[in-house]
């Protein structure tokens, strides 16, 4: 075997075929390495073992290596609602938490340009982002799951008055990002129907929307509104989920009603489309994600109603997958 050759085979070894166009010319050894789907941690072991064991070959005084990546197109879950307080973030933070708890490599992107609020519910408000290649590389935050959000890049309490074009464009470089090997990515998207929802559906366009409503009329109307956005887009609508449904006092027990009950999931029903589940009002949920500890990662009940309804998410978007 001449010296290249043992250079080639030692370049595919280290690098498990993604090694390629392995030349040796005047003591310098120069390839392309295809780093698709690897996050930073896995590129960067890689790169450093073949630069390592490369350089200390016989006749070899540089290792050059040109790094490529294809670009992939990775499905997006909208969790979306027609008006804000509703607890849409809680449960985009919790779908994706869960999801992460089951073995799905996810990352969140925060579309809520103007109040994004991942950063406190997944704990890692005071974590940068850094960025390579001119795109940002996503905060790991709890459970391994990657975050990218206005939140992490502006200082806190910073008011963020853009206009659409400038929030459309802020939109992009958070989803258009260095996800390594996230396999699902969660938007969180900011309520109602404006500029930054028609930028996600026509630059980005999700692979469903999960739409969530507290029980009230009020909130319905504008649901339905939100639903009709994505329909219109050809985005199909997953479920719906009813929130704070339901209250069961500290004291007594005693279970109250206070937004109405079983609103949503009367209007899936008439809509056509699957009731994904309720989430109670509970003040266990109110602390646990003010203290940035979605209660989804928990072994007590509240972690129960959002395993659930990720349960349902994830299998909708398998199904799509193999359809």
């Amino acid at each position: 075997m001449t010296q290249s050759e043992m250079i080639a085979a030692t370049a595919a070894r280290l690098s498990q075929g993604r090694a390629a166009a392995v030349r040796l010319t005047d003591s310098t050894v120069s390839l392309v390495c295809d780093v698709s789907g690897l996050d930073e941690t896995a590129r960067a072991d890689m790169i450093g073992r073949l630069k390592a064991e490369l350089g200390a070959m016989d006749g070899v005084d540089e290792v050059r290596i040109a790094e490529t990546s294809e670009r992939r197109e990775l499905p997006i879950v909208a969790v979306a609602s027609g008006k804000g307080g509703v607890g849409k973030s809680t449960l985009a933070t919790n779908i994706a938490v869960a999801l992460a708890l089951a073995g799905r490599k996810v990352g969140i992107v925060d579309a809520d340009i103007y109040g994004p609020s991942q950063p406190t519910l997944l704990g890692c408000d005071e974590t940068r982002p850094e960025a390579r290649d001119k795109k940002l590389v996503p905060v790991e935050c709890r459970h391994g799951i990657g975050l990218l959000s206005m939140g992490q890049l502006v200082k806190p309490g910073q008011a963020i008055a853009w206009r659409g074009p400038m929030a459309g464009n802020a939109l992009t470089q958070l989803v258009d990002a260095h996800w390594g090997a996230t396999e699902l990515l969660i938007a969180d998207m900011p309520p109602g129907t404006g500029d930054v929802q028609l930028s996600m559906i026509q630059r980005h366009k999700p692979v469903g929307a999960v739409i969530v409503s507290t029980p009230q009329d009020l909130a319905l109307i504008d649901a339905r509104r939100a639903i009709a956005l994505f329909e219109q887009a050809g985005v199909p609508i997953i479920g719906l989920v009813e929130n704070m449904a339901g209250y069961a006092c500290p004291h007594c027990g005693e279970i109250s009603d206070p937004f109405g009950s079983g609103g949503v999931e009367r209007a899936a029903q008439e809509i056509g489309v699957a009731f994904l589940g309720r989430i109670p009002l509970s003040l266990g949920v109110r602390e646990a994600s003010d203290g940035g500890e979605p209660p989804a990662g928990s072994e007590n009940d509240l972690a129960q109603p959002f395993r659930d309804i990720a349960g349902r998410v994830a299998r909708w978007v398998d199904e799509r997958r193999t359809a």
